[in-house]
């Protein structure tokens, strides 16, 4: 896809622009839509944890329409990590901490969450598989979310405002998923993933659905996987989790 295969609708207010895309896509609607809103007021983040979503920050979910094989789909949100961390890196001070990307899927300044993501694909009726890409980016207000230390670019000296960090998104979402390129170039994506990476060397914990386990964050393995050195000298490879560092 090209820069100009994307399009962008803007909401005042929906109930989850991920939602929304969905539904788009239930009723047909082609791959590239953006949805953006300036309130959700039923967003959510990972295993349905709900995200205060008030305005003043960017909400905004990408859909993809079959955008590659069901295997390489894995490796779609590395890339689109590399994509929102670039887009943040834009409006940051040449003063500001490094932005930084926390395995799996969120964005820290100063170890403080700024951005989280969130992946979701269905099966539609006709067969097609519909990818909703949602990003929070906190620009303005930092939601209570508990979990993390939260943080907004505000408070790193960044002046843009959401639709001007939107623009930065728009074009560096379609630069990365060009790269990606369904999948065939998941190498390059490795390696921009990995410059950017929060905590790789650094002592880790891990909390699974049943337990937490600790160890040294050895990076990620060519799927996405962590990569986590146990104390006894074995490697343990992690598909999900929450990390917390030191």
């Amino acid at each position: 896809m090209s820069l100009d295969d994307f399009r962008h609708e803007a909401l005042a207010e929906t109930g989850s622009t991920n939602t929304e895309c969905l539904e788009r896509a239930r009723n047909g609607a082609l791959s590239g839509l953006w949805i953006t809103a300036e309130r959700q007021t039923v967003g959510r983040g990972r295993r349905g944890r709900p995200w205060q979503s008030e305005a003043g920050n960017l909400y905004a979910s990408l859909l993809l329409v079959d955008p590659a094989p069901h295997a390489s789909l894995a490796s779609l949100p590395l890339a689109v990590a590399v994509a929102v961390q670039s887009a943040i890196s834009c409006v940051m001070p040449v003063a500001a901490p490094s932005v930084l990307i926390k395995w799996p899927n969120d964005i820290l300044v100063e170890r403080r969450k700024v951005c989280g993501i969130l992946v979701e694909s269905e099966t539609m009726r006709d067969g097609r598989q519909a990818v909703v890409i949602g990003c929070g980016i906190n620009v303005a207000v930092a939601p209570d979310v508990g979990l993390y230390p939260v943080a907004t670019l505000r408070e790193f000296g960044a002046s843009a405002s959401p639709q001007e960090l939107f623009a930065h998104l728009f074009r560096e979402m379609a630069d990365v998923l060009a790269l990606w390129d369904s999948g065939r170039g998941i190498d390059e994506i490795m390696v921009r993933w990995r410059k950017v990476a929060g905590g790789i060397g650094e002592r880790i914990t891990v909390n699974l659905p049943d337990r937490s386990i600790s160890g040294l964050f050895a990076g990620i393995d060519d799927t996405g996987l962590l990569k986590l050195e146990m104390d006894d000298g074995s490697t343990r490879l992690i598909a999900a989790g929450d990390v917390f560092f030191g």
